[in-house]
């Protein structure tokens, strides 16, 4: 390695430092999920991890949420039961709702944990129906009427517990299912999680991690990035068409968490190398971040 690749490297280092000073003791919440949690290729699927542990290990406080829509279909086909979806959420019903459960706690969390284990992190898995309550969802984004069987929105979450595992060490991994108010699990959209579990413990960050690169002005058009969104660009942003279909839920629960303390919310690729490292790190970050004002 020459003069100029070692030197290179203290650069980068040295940008991350006043981040490193400013954000040490903070909160974060990363909602992980995107096609990159399936990829064949245990490199890639690491790499956020190595991310997640490095975050740890600069003293901040990190609290993951993971998605696993994929890893339950696949378990529902196995057990011969078909995928059924109204505006592109899951309708889980009795059967249902136990393979959903089964896969998200003992096999999609476990993998979460494994990963970061591997990168030297500490990860503590939670059931999210051990802190998270929820009422059943009764309605859709659009205020209609909606029957989706034990689909639920959460209404508590259980702080302490989250804040005991945070303050032994552990990074808290969560799985986006809830308990009822009748007493059983829920599926919960995992977005709508990670934004309920940021507002509810006042974190710093919100990141959403999938396998777009941001919002885009134009989604056929990755070059397209908008690098910073205000609250109030959201309504005419919507009326385009350039917030769709499973960019919705993520910029509504953004927004509520915004509006209930958590001071700035993230979406970024997570196929992209290191991309949480960039956007937190770095002066110009390399997704869509969205402020209040």
């Amino acid at each position: 390695m020459n003069v100029a690749e070692i030197t290179a490297k203290a650069k980068v280092l040295i940008e991350a430092l006043p981040y490193i000073q400013d954000f040490r003791g903070s909160i974060f919440v990363v909602k992980y999920g995107g096609s990159f949690m399936d990829d064949p290729d245990p490199v890639a699927r690491t790499r956020v991890a190595y991310d997640i542990a490095f975050l740890a290990a600069a003293g901040i406080s990190v609290v993951v949420v993971h998605g696993g829509g994929k890893a339950i279909t696949r378990a529902m086909e196995s057990s011969g039961l078909k995928a059924n979806f109204i505006n592109g959420q899951r309708v889980t019903d009795e059967a249902t709702i136990a393979v959903v459960k089964k896969t998200l706690d003992e096999i999609v969390n476990k993998d979460v944990c494994d990963a970061i284990s591997s990168a030297k992190g500490r990860p503590k898995g939670l059931p999210g129906d051990t802190v998270l309550v929820c009422e059943k969802m009764t309605k859709d984004d659009n205020g209609n009427a909606v029957d989706l069987g034990y689909v639920g929105d959460v209404t508590e979450v259980k702080v302490k517990l989250i804040k005991k595992e945070m303050a032994d060490g552990f990074i808290p991994v969560i799985s986006p299912v809830a308990e009822g108010l009748d007493g059983k699990p829920y599926n919960v959209n995992a977005d709508l999680v990670a934004g309920r579990v940021a507002s509810a413990l006042r974190a710093r960050r919100l990141v959403y991690m999938s396998d777009v690169p941001g919002l885009l002005a134009n989604p056929a058009d990755p070059e397209s990035l908008i690098p910073t969104l205000k609250i109030s660009q959201v309504d005419d942003l919507k009326k385009k068409g350039v917030i769709d279909k499973g960019m919705r839920p993520k910029v509504q629960s953004a927004i509520r968490a915004l509006e209930e303390g958590v001071q700035r919310v993230h979406f970024i690729d997570g196929r992209l190398p290191h991309s949480l490292l960039l956007e937190i790190f770095t002066t110009n970050g390399i997704g869509t971040e969205i402020v209040q004002g």
